[in-house]
């Protein structure tokens, strides 16, 4: 009797540990309406032609306000900016003082940046992702979310909490490239001003509009 109470103790503490990932989601879109943090970002590509797969390390800061606003600030090794204003995408590549501009409606989609930043609430998610609670690893709890449109380049992804902070991203595209985002020096709820996301194309830089 003991070890089928000790059998069904344990089946629980690990159904609690799966279902503990769309808690954190639910908990973290609805009450973490802005953030900051630093990451550290790694993408592998994949092996081809019996070389070993590559992987490139970038760091640099992150921030958001919900809904629909985010700035990725790319540092080393090299300086780049996402920026989402809640209306227009602006990338912005220093090395070759170039800027792309696109509608952000049409350019976020079922994207990573739409999934912790745009959505205004779960049901919103739930449009664009399959969502479902992965198991808990590295002291972290995980949800995966799969996108809806079978026609973009993204083939999964997995966000990782600490309660309701976020923690890390891992991201599969389709041409087999692994991105793998670690936060670190998470804020909740920053006040964050409204230049925060305000973008201007610096002197002299390309704009491309797409």
């Amino acid at each position: 009797m003991k070890k089928t109470w000790v059998g069904l103790s344990l089946m629980t503490a690990a159904m609690a540990a799966w279902a503990g990932g769309m808690e954190s989601l639910e908990a973290f879109v609805k009450n973490v309406k802005s953030g900051r943090a630093e990451f550290t970002q790694t993408v592998t590509a994949p092996a081809r032609e019996g070389q070993p797969s590559r992987a490139k390390v970038s760091t640099g800061t992150f921030e958001f306000q919900r809904p629909g606003k985010f700035k990725f600030d790319y540092k080393k090794p090299f300086a780049q900016s996402i920026v989402a204003d809640g209306q227009t995408l602006w990338l912005y590549d220093a090395d070759l003082n170039q800027v792309t501009q696109r509608a952000q409606a049409q350019a976020l989609g079922s994207t990573p940046a739409a999934l912790i930043a745009a959505a205004p609430d779960l049901r919103a998610l739930q449009a664009d992702f399959t969502l479902e609670s992965a198991p808990e690893r590295d002291g972290l709890q995980w949800v995966k979310a799969t996108p809806k449109a079978k026609d973009g380049q993204l083939q999964g992804i997995q966000v990782g909490f600490q309660g309701e902070a976020l923690a890390a991203l891992e991201i599969q595209d389709s041409f087999g490239q692994r991105s793998v985002l670690k936060f670190s020096k998470v804020e909740v709820n920053p006040a964050l001003g409204a230049s925060t996301f305000a973008f201007k194309a610096p002197a002299g830089a390309d704009v491309l509009k797409q």
